[in-house]
C-alpha cells in the first residue's frame, strides 16, 4: 500500500509540493533566473543545438506555467487544512493566518530583491481573498474560478487600458529600454544595484504582470479556489477511493488542453512573429494559452495521484516529501544559488549557458536539496524557514531539534 500518514501529515501533499517544487526550479534555472522578458540576442548562447531546443520545448510545454499552478493549487489546499483544523479544535483561525501571511509577505519581499520572480509576495497579497471564501457555497467558489480562467480578470484590464501596463513605464518587450537596462543590472550589476532595482521598477514590473493583461496573479487566485474546494472534498485524506473522479481529472484536463492547443494555433498562427498585446484576439489567445496551463496541471496532478496508488512508485515519489516539508527553505536557497551563480555579482553566467546545462544544472541542484532536506528532518522538526515562520505565527518558540 502507498504510504500516507506521518503523524497528521498527509505525506501525498508533502510529495505533490516537493515535485511541484522541482518543476519550478528546472524553469527558473533554464531561463536563468531573469524574472522578465531579455533583450534580443541576450540569450543566443543556451541555444546552440538540437537538445537545447528540446530542452526549450519540453519546459514550454509541460513545465511553465504548469507547476507554479500546482504550487499555487497547494497553497489553496493548505489553507483549507490550517482553518478546518483550527475549527475543528473550536479555533478561530483567520487572524492568526492573517498574522501568518503578513510574515509570509516580510520572507518575499527579501526574496524579491534577490529575484523579483518571486511568488511569495504574491501569494501573501493574494491570500488575504481566501478567508472570506472558508465557508461561501462550493457552487459560488467554483463559478469565480471558472470565470477567471476564461480571462474575466484579463478581460476587464483590457477593456480600461487597452493594453497598456497599469504600472510600470515601457512595455514587456525585449526592445523595450526598462527590460534591456533591467537586464544590464543583473548581468553586470553589483548585489546592491539588483536590490535597488528589484525594490523599485521591479515591483511595478511585477504588479503588471500580475494584474495587468498578462493576467498571472488572477490565474493564481483561481487556483487557490480550486485547491480549497478540493480540501473541502477531503480529497487527499481518501485518495485511494477516489480513483474513477481522478480519472475523470484526467481525462476533463486532456480535452481542455488538446482544445486550448487547437485554439492558440489558430488565433496566433495568422499573426506571425510580431504579436501585439492591443486587440481582443490576442487577449483570446492568452486566455487559450492559460487554458493549456489548467490542462496540463490536471494532467500532472491527476497522473501524479495514479501513480501515487501503485506500491512501488508511491515510494519513489514519496522521496519528495521532504523536500515539500521544506518548500519555503529550498525556494528561497535555490533563488539564492540560482542568482550567484548567473547574476553579475557572482560568478556572471547569465546568457553564457546552454539550456542543456542549466537543465542539468537545476536537476542536481534538486537532488542536493532532496538530499539535504531528509538529513535536516531526521534531526530537526522543520526547516530553518518553516520552523521561523511557524514560531512567529505562534507568537512562541517551537523545539527544533529532535531529542
Amino acid at each position: 500500500m502507498p504510504n500516507i500518514n506521518t503523524s497528521n501529515r498527509i505525506v501525498i501533499i508533502d510529495a505533490l509540493r516537493g515535485f511541484s517544487l522541482a518543476g519550478i526550479v528546472i524553469v527558473h534555472m533554464v531561463e536563468n533566473y531573469a524574472g522578465a522578458p531579455v533583450p534580443e540576442g541576450a540569450m543566443e548562447a543556451a541555444r546552440l543545438g538540437l537538445p537545447d531546443y528540446i530542452v526549450d520545448g519540453f519546459i514550454f510545454l509541460f513545465l511553465r506555467g504548469k507547476f507554479f499552478a500546482l504550487f499555487s493549487f497547494l497553497f489553496g489546499l493548505s489553507f483549507f487544512i490550517q482553518m478546518d483544523s483550527a475549527n475543528k479544535r473550536g479555533q478561530d483561525f483567520k487572524f492568526r493566518f492573517l498574522w501568518r501571511l503578513v510574515l509570509l509577505f516580510g520572507i518575499g519581499y527579501v526574496h524579491h530583491l534577490f529575484y523579483r520572480g518571486d511568488i511569495l509576495t504574491i501569494y501573501a497579497v493574494l491570500g488575504l481573498f481566501l478567508i472570506p471564501f472558508y465557508k461561501i457555497p462550493a457552487k459560488y467558489v467554483l463559478t469565480i474560478a471558472g470565470l477567471l480562467f476564461l480571462g474575466l480578470g484579463r478581460y476587464i484590464v483590457f477593456a480600461f487600458s487597452g493594453g497598456d501596463n497599469l504600472f510600470m513605464e515601457g512595455e514587456f518587450s525585449p526592445s523595450s529600454p526598462e527590460i534591456v537596462a533591467y537586464y544590464e543590472t543583473i548581468k553586470n550589476g553589483s548585489l546592491w544595484e539588483v536590490f535597488k532595482s528589484n525594490a523599485t521598477e521591479g515591483q511595478l514590473m511585477k504588479m503588471d504582470f500580475q494584474l495587468g493583461i498578462f493576467s498571472r496573479g488572477y490565474l493564481t487566485y483561481a487556483f487557490f479556489l480550486m485547491g480549497l474546494i478540493v480540501g473541502r472534498m477531503q480529497f487527499f485524506k481518501n485518495f485511494l477511493e477516489q480513483r474513477k473522479l481522478t480519472l475523470k481529472v484526467m481525462w476533463w484536463s486532456l480535452g481542455i488542453f488538446v482544445v486550448s492547443i487547437g485554439l492558440t494555433a489558430v488565433i496566433f498562427a495568422p499573426m506571425g512573429p510580431n504579436v501585439t498585446f492591443d486587440n481582443w484576439r490576442t487577449m483570446v489567445g492568452l486566455t487559450a494559452l492559460d487554458l493549456n496551463n489548467l490542462g496540463m496541471t490536471g494532467i500532472i496532478l491527476a497522473g501524479f495521484v495514479l501513480l501515487y496508488h501503485k506500491a512501488k512508485a508511491s515510494k519513489l515519489l514519496s522521496g519528495f516529501a521532504p523536500y515539500g516539508r521544506m518548500a519555503l527553505t529550498n525556494y528561497v536557497t535555490q533563488s539564492l544559488i540560482g542568482t550567484f551563480i548567473l547574476y553579475g555579482w557572482g560568478l556572471g553566467y547569465l546568457g553564457e549557458l546552454r539550456n542543456v546545462y542549466t537543465f542539468i544544472m537545476a536537476i542536481l541542484l534538486i537532488a542536493l536539496q532532496m538530499l539535504a532536506s531528509r538529513y535536516w528532518l531526521k534531526r530537526y522538526y522543520y526547516g530553518p524557514l518553516e520552523w521561523l515562520w511557524r514560531s512567529l505565527t505562534h507568537t512562541k518558540i517551537y523545539p527544533l531539534l529532535r531529542k
